[in-house]
């Protein structure tokens, strides 16, 4: 057999394979033994953030849990398109909950197997931006101020994508939905409106709260796995492009998520107990534009009449996370995933 020698060639990325790095260095997904917690027949579009966020959040949680996890889920995107009456993708014990009250389900579920003296099966709460900042958002902020022991996780599309692109608490200023048409002196989503969950989730002092992206999966599947060293509440709120909502290529999900971290409109941290702990340092700044340039959203301020103006106050926020979480200057934490 003719072996031809194969060189790497940085190409913009500053990230390497999973062959490149050692076995125990490698992605869960890249073991034979992983979970496949959602596998395939689920009926998301092409290009979806969320299902690919999901699949790498329980798989690293059963493989950081032997196996010994239960999944509660909010009405949304990735529950209706995971399971189609009477088929399911999911390969995990799973519950679907109301759209309001999967934190509570979730509560639910854990104080149910203490009351069995069950410590050893952990619970994980699933939900949308919609689920999570807008319409369950006071049950978890209970489930946060009890320290009910659930790693609840957020999957930020940035929008109600499953029910026609309307706009949520999570959306980002100017950007065009169903109900913030890009019309008038101040088109799209109004400036100043919305919530900063994961900030919320920090003041609430629960003993972890993190952000991640699909773009970095290794530090994704990382943080997972610390997630389940903890007792107590804590919470992941995870960017995943959404190429509907979002009107973007669906092979530019991966690009997209980079581009919001290195741009600063997504900072990527860590905290314990109200505290920032580590962050994720901008390597190779770029300009917010690059980023809102890609997505069909935003088209309106760089049309026939472009809007620099609004432009440069969607730099302004970007410009006071880099600064808020010092994501510029900063030393990389240690991105290795023990397993």
């Amino acid at each position: 057999m003719t072996i031809t020698p194969r060189e790497l060639y940085q190409i913009g990325t500053y990230a390497a394979g999973n062959r490149l790095l050692d076995l125990d260095q490698r992605s869960v997904q890249a073991h034979g033994d992983r979970t496949n917690s959602i596998t395939s027949g689920h009926r998301a579009c092409q290009g979806c953030g969320e299902v690919l966020g999901a699949r790498f959040v329980l798989d690293a949680a059963m493989r950081a849990c032997d196996g010994k996890v239960v999944v509660s889920n909010s009405t949304g995107c990735l529950e209706v398109f995971s399971t189609p009456y009477p088929e399911s993708a999911w390969q995990v014990p799973w519950v679907h909950s109301l759209f309001g009250n999967g934190a509570a389900v979730a509560t639910g579920m854990a104080a149910g197997l203490r009351a069995q003296g069950r410590d050893d099966i952990r619970v994980v709460g699933q939900a949308g931006d919609g689920g999570t900042v807008d319409i369950g958002f006071g049950p978890l902020s209970g489930m946060f101020e009890r320290n009910d022991d659930v790693l609840f996780v957020c999957y930020d599309n940035q929008g109600y994508m499953n029910t026609g692109v309307q706009r949520s608490g999570a959306t980002p200023a100017s950007a065009a939905t169903a109900n913030t048409k890009a019309l008038g002196a101040e088109p799209g989503n109004i400036f100043g409106q919305g919530k900063d969950l994961p900030r919320i989730a920090l003041a609430h002092e629960i003993p972890y709260v993190a952000t991640a992206t699909v773009a970095d999966l290794h530090d994704l599947e990382r943080k997972v796995a610390k997630a389940m060293t903890f007792r107590g509440a804590r919470y992941l709120h995870v960017l995943v492009p959404c190429p509907l909502g979002w009107r973007s290529a669906s092979h530019d999900t991966i690009k997209l998520a980079r581009l919001a971290t290195e741009s600063g409109m997504f900072g990527v941290f860590e905290g314990e107990r109200g505290d920032v702990t580590a962050v994720s340092p901008i390597r190779r700044q770029v300009p917010a534009e690059d980023y809102l340039r890609l997505q069909g959203r935003f088209a309106h301020l760089f049309g026939e009449h472009p809007r620099p103006d609004i432009v440069a106050r969607l730099q302004e926020q970007a410009d006071r996370t880099i600064a808020r979480l010092g994501l510029l200057g900063a030393e990389p934490h240690d991105h290795t995933l023990e397993v």
